[in-house]
């Protein structure tokens, strides 16, 4: 979201301040460190699946390429989830070990 950087001072490198938003979660994440540091970054997986069930809270889903099923909480955005029902294919992102309905598909 944000990105501001100082100037270097008599004795010190210059510094940077990173303002982003959290993938997962959605709360601000807030990284201060030399400019010539380095962020690790998550590596973020778009695949493809299809809706199977309903459990409490969560959304049954089986992949489309290996045919695995796992279960992910359901999508707090109200437009995807009034769409999700068994048999409808979505879009998930797959990253540090978590899975994210994104949108629907068709």
């Amino acid at each position: 979201m944000e990105y501001e950087k100082s100037k270097p001072g008599k004795h010190g490198a210059a510094k940077a301040r990173i303002v982003a938003i959290s993938v997962t979660t959605g709360t601000k994440k807030n990284l201060i460190g030399g400019v010539d540091s380095r962020a690790e970054v998550p590596m973020i997986e778009k695949k493809t699946g299809q809706v199977l069930a309903f459990v409490g809270n969560n959304v049954q889903v089986m992949d489309m390429e290996s045919y695995e099923t796992f279960e992910t909480p359901a999508p707090e955005d109200e437009e995807i989830k009034s769409k999700l029902a068994p048999g409808v294919e979505v879009e998930y992102w797959q990253m540090l070990g978590q899975n994210k309905i994104m949108r629907t598909k068709g």
